[in-house]
């Protein structure tokens, strides 16, 4: 399936990382940010670690990367990713809000930690309208669809949304989509990011994560 996929915030560990993943997978990628040379200097250094791997990882197909600022990025996408720090969630929607084509698909990786305001990582924020996820939904603009996701779960209301997102989820190596139903459950899934920051601390440890069992091989329905 030909797509494009803007990541705003990009330029920052998750943006970049999901970036560097999917344009291994053959996705075509816009990185997204407020400065649009920041932008495709990230996409320009994502690009180089790409094309040094590209032997080892037996990869033919030229890679569609390239950086823009955020309204720009939005404009040309078929997907929108949020990977941006929670300060700046509800501002850069209201902005990028006339730009959003009509059928864009929005999922949401933001996750509401104090530590966007000053507090602790460890901590989550109150969300009036629930989470994260649903606060994009509430200022998204009629006809986008959202789905949070790259949590550890995907959660959507709009089967349309949750499809894509498990798809690109499964497009990242050693990673499986796992249908955590209506987009509300995403109140609890992002908690969870505060949980496994607290277990690395406690630990001392850097890759503290769940593994979900017991559940079958199977894709998010798409219907």
């Amino acid at each position: 399936m030909s797509r494009k996929i803007a990541i705003l915030g990009g330029t920052g560990p998750l943006g970049s990382g999901l970036a560097l993943r999917w344009v291994r997978a053959g996705e075509t990628v816009i990185i997204g940010s407020r400065d649009a040379e920041r932008a495709q200097t990230c996409a320009g250094q994502i690009l180089e670690r790409v094309r040094s791997a590209a032997p080892l990882l037996g990869l033919e197909h030229p890679y569609p990367l390239t950086g823009a600022d955020n309204a720009s990025a939005v404009g040309s996408a078929d997907v929108v990713v949020l990977a941006v720090p929670f300060e700046g969630h509800a501002s850069l929607l209201k902005k990028l809000k006339p730009v959003f084509k009509t059928n864009t698909i929005l999922i949401d990786a933001t996750v509401p930690l104090a530590a966007s305001v000053g507090g602790r990582a460890t901590r989550t924020l109150g969300v009036w309208q629930g989470c994260a996820a649903q606060q994009a939904a509430e200022l998204a603009p009629q006809g986008v669809a959202v789905a949070a996701a790259f949590h550890v779960i995907v959660c959507a209301d709009d089967p349309r949304a949750r499809q894509v997102a498990a798809e690109l989820a499964e497009r990242i190596p050693g990673v499986r989509a796992i249908d955590g139903g209506n987009l509300e459950n995403a109140r609890i899934v992002e908690h969870i990011t505060a949980l496994l920051i607290t277990l690395n601390i406690k630990h001392r440890a850097h890759t503290a994560g769940l593994r979900i069992t017991g559940l079958p091989i199977a894709k998010p329905e798409s219907s």
